[in-house]
């Protein structure tokens, strides 16, 4: 009798027993509509993540920090096909090794980025540098200590998404301090201001996912390594 029931509740853990509710997921895609529009809108007077990416930086300052500081905005792109698949039910199987191999790289730009707030060469307070630090390292070291930890049993999506986010989320708030007080009107910092709107439900998607892989569960469902 016992082992019957076992059988009976370790297949009712699905994998939608662990989903976020559909509230939820069908607001992420509202949220990585909007944050598609981040890369094209300046965070500082006539600098966007784009500008920054292709070096087109005022006063021909652009450099490899404004590229790597831009470019992971740009993995709101594929945040939001995620996102729109998991609302749809849809197995996310192609492209996950790619995908979080850009994750992975990503992560890798922002820990360089952080590099000269480490060696206190970023002309920043040490409060604004303390901050810097402690959200970007802060947010992708405990994601990666959670997937690490709960590999053989992480959901495939949640694996994949939590990666793209943790790169995501790492780096947006490493620029939201640093350009905290740049000069300019709202409308020249349009970036800024919605970001700062934007990383909050994004933040709670990011625990929800974290949360929820860091409870043992009887089975595994499509280990990724």
């Amino acid at each position: 009798m016992h082992s019957t029931s076992r059988r009976i509740d370790v297949a009712s853990e699905s994998p939608e027993s662990f989903s976020l509710p559909y509230w939820f997921r069908s607001l992420t895609i509202v949220i990585w509509l909007a944050a598609c529009v981040i890369p094209f809108l300046p965070f500082a007077v006539s600098t966007s993540p784009l500008d920054a990416v292709l070096l087109h930086v005022p006063g021909n300052q652009g450099n490899w920090w404004h590229f790597l500081a831009g470019l992971p905005f740009f993995l709101s792109f594929p945040l939001l096909w995620l996102s729109i698949q998991t609302l749809l039910g849809s197995k996310i199987e192609g492209g996950i090794r790619l995908l979080t191999g850009f994750a992975a790289l990503s992560a890798l730009g922002t820990t360089l980025v952080e590099v000269p707030f480490l060696l206190h060469l970023a002309g920043t307070s040490a409060w604004q540098s303390f901050t810097v630090l402690s959200l970007g390292f802060g947010i992708l070291l405990v994601s990666a200590a959670v997937i690490i930890f709960r590999r053989r049993s992480i959901l495939v999506q949640d694996l994949c998404i939590s990666t793209l986010l943790a790169a995501y989320l790492a780096n947006a708030s490493l620029c939201l301090v640093v350009y905290a007080s740049a000069p300019g009107a709202a409308s020249t910092r349009s970036g800024w201001f919605v970001t700062v709107v934007l990383v909050w439900p994004m933040a709670l998607e990011l625990l929800f996912l974290l949360a929820r892989n860091i409870r043992p569960r009887h089975n595994a469902f499509a280990p990724f390594f």
